[in-house]
């Protein structure tokens, strides 16, 4: 008689069943967990005396990255449909200096949450249409707007920050702790969970992948591609302002030179977390992990005390290894 609780017809799981499965796992899936887990042990045992794994200095990491987390999370659905956006860094610059100058001007808090998202929105809507409408590569359109951009941030307030002295404003986007908590992390933690919700959980999300796996595919199974190209792009643009903002909050001004490099940051945090470069792979998780081990290692390496120049190498290199570990980029 079988022992009470057992199923007699279920199959058995022998250690050679164990062992096959273990081989079989393909280790490039996990590849920017395990990755983030070795720097930040490194780190833990080089830096140990430095200060590194003191609670203020991870939550400064956490502070960093917040904004390349946040633009990434949009970015890897652009990435997703096999599209790329290189102006989302002019665009926060941009969104901090219009949200300063709106509040400066006294439209409040308010006043200047919409004008600081609109200005990312447009951008978002102009680097979209020319995608989408004129068809023009998403990497030249974007590049030329990146310059653009910058150069409009830049003529506006003639190079010269704008300061914001709204301390509802600076708390809420970017300065407040509540609690231990940082505000940032908080807005990186309700962005997080909505893109998971929206590329995994929805239509929208499902055709995002079907648009950059096989856009022709998609197309004729009725996923109306160039809308889904369309929305992505607002969304890069829209995450690109609200990062603008946070921005601006963290440092109580608008500035032209915010978000300068980021769209490389973001990039290697999308791609190193997984998304494929080619589309129709994209995971939500791994951008924010990447975002993490990104800031980790930026972070580590300044107490190293390694200059700008040393971390920018470090960044491209990052990048290289990501599509080169990359599963489904090798694939396709």
């Amino acid at each position: 008689m079988p022992s009470k609780g057992i199923n007699p017809n279920s199959p058995v799981v022998t250690g050679s069943d164990t062992v096959k499965r273990f081989k079989g796992l393909d280790w490039r899936n996990y590849i920017v967990y395990l990755a983030f887990i070795g720097v930040i042990i490194y780190f833990s045992i080089t830096l140990h005396d430095q200060g590194f794994v003191t609670t203020d200095n991870l939550l400064n990491i956490i502070r960093q990255t917040a904004m390349i987390s946040l633009m990434g999370l949009a970015m890897t659905f652009v990435i997703s449909t096999g599209e790329i956006d290189l102006s989302v860094g002019s665009i926060a610059a941009l969104s901090s200096l219009t949200a300063a100058l709106a509040l400066q001007a006294g439209f409040g808090l308010f006043g200047g949450l919409i004008v600081g998202l609109g200005t990312g929105l447009a951008v978002g809507l102009i680097n979209g249409l020319l995608v989408t409408k004129v068809a023009i590569p998403s990497f030249l359109v974007t590049l030329g707007t990146m310059g653009a951009v910058k150069g409009f941030a830049m003529w506006i307030t003639d190079t010269a920050p704008v300061p914001i002295i709204d301390p509802t404003f600076n708390f809420i986007f970017g300065s407040g702790d509540i609690g231990p908590i940082p505000i940032l992390l908080i807005w990186t933690l309700i962005a997080t969970v909505v893109a998971h919700i929206l590329l995994r959980k929805t239509s929208f999300g499902r055709q995002t992948l079907a648009t950059g796996g096989n856009e022709s595919a998609a197309r004729f199974s009725g996923v109306k591609t160039q809308k889904i190209k369309l929305m992505v792009f607002l969304g890069s643009g829209l995450m690109a302002g609200f990062a603008g903002l946070l921005y601006a909050g963290r440092m109580h001004a608008g500035r032209f030179t915010f978000g300068e490099g980021d769209e490389l940051s973001v990039i290697a945090a999308v791609i190193l977390g997984g998304t494929s470069l080619f589309g129709g792979v994209g995971t939500v998780i791994g951008t924010v992990i990447g975002s993490l081990m990104i800031g980790t290692i930026n972070n580590g390496l300044i107490i190293m005390g390694l200059d700008v120049s040393q971390q920018m190498i470090i960044k491209g290199l990052i990048i290289i290894l990501a599509v080169a570990f990359g599963k489904k980029a090798i694939k396709k």
